[in-house]
């Protein structure tokens, strides 16, 4: 053997060597390459140039976040956006979680018949739900005429002023956002640990109160997850419904293109993002804390 042919193979030995065995895994892997590449250019690259546009258009680096903090008008939108936020998001909650507790416990045909209750408006378009709450509440519209009619008011309700008709239509088109986690979660329950909890001795308050909200708790902040952060962009019934009171997503609207400031509309959208980063990353450490350490959404 020569001296070459011997050091060939050590190469290729070595080469060998650095090879890492083909795993299902590593497979798998690859599987995600293309999604990641669309999701780097329709998503990141975008927020990246709206944060940078941010700090453009004006004298200093953060003159539009300056501008934003001292208008007390912008800042009235911007607290206003995250109330209406807030308010959607507990109004779903309650009203979501007995009725996801209901469908939860039904079978066979029922079930169908209520699964296709919630999931029809769901397929059903924003617009057209939106239209149709303004048949609803506008001032001589079904619910003034019926109210009136029976003699309950006596002038119209000025429902599509003051916010008031659109926070009514987004809880109803965001109900099936909250319930949908939530059922999810409650038909995964057992119910022999709630006969167990009966059979301990637990009265029906203690056995919802100590064994299924826990247990439900995963299905609760999903929903609520959900419902708030949509909340926070929605844009087409504020737009129809919103009155006199505007949300964050009809002013950047506004700024974009009637005004056509697009760094203050970036500057406003990077805000609402930073602040729904932080809310998240809060509420994620409360739900760990609460869950005794687990991350939220896992059950023990």
């Amino acid at each position: 053997m020569t001296l070459q042919h011997g050091a060939r193979l050590a190469a290729d030995g070595r080469g060998h060597a650095r090879q890492r065995p083909w795993t299902p895994g590593r497979g798998n892997a690859l599987l995600l390459l293309l999604p990641l590449a669309l999701l780097a250019a329709f998503f990141v690259l975008p927020l990246a140039v709206v944060v940078a546009q941010s700090f453009s258009g004006s004298a200093t680096l953060f003159g539009q976040y300056a501008a934003i903090l001292t208008n007390q008008a912008t800042l009235a939108v911007v607290i206003y956006t995250f109330w209406t936020a807030l308010l959607v998001t507990l109004a779903t909650l309650v009203l979501g979680y007995p009725v996801a507790f209901m469908v939860s416990r039904a079978s066979g045909g029922l079930l169908h018949l209520c699964l296709a209750l919630v999931l029809v408006p769901f397929w059903t378009s924003t617009v057209i739900r939106t239209y149709a709450w303004i048949v609803i509440l506008q001032r001589r519209g079904v619910l003034n005429d019926m109210l009136i009619g029976t003699g309950l008011i006596d002038r119209p309700l000025k429902l599509m002023t003051d916010g008031v008709g659109m926070q009514i239509a987004m809880i109803h088109i965001m109900l099936p956002f909250m319930i949908l986690p939530l059922l999810n979660a409650m038909r995964g329950i057992d119910g022999t640990v709630l006969r167990a909890a009966a059979v301990l001795g637990a009265n029906p308050w203690r056995q919802f109160v100590h064994v299924y909200l826990p247990l439900s708790m995963s299905g609760v902040s999903a929903g609520s997850v959900l419902v708030f952060i949509s909340s926070l962009g929605f844009y087409i019934t504020p737009a129809l419904l919103g009155g006199q009171r505007t949300m964050i997503a009809v002013l950047i609207e506004q700024q974009a293109s009637r005004l056509l400031d697009w760094p203050l509309a970036s500057a406003l959208a990077t805000i609402v993002l930073a602040l729904t980063c932080v809310l998240f990353v809060v509420y994620e450490r409360a739900a760990t804390r609460l869950a005794g350490g687990r991350p939220s959404g896992e059950v023990a």
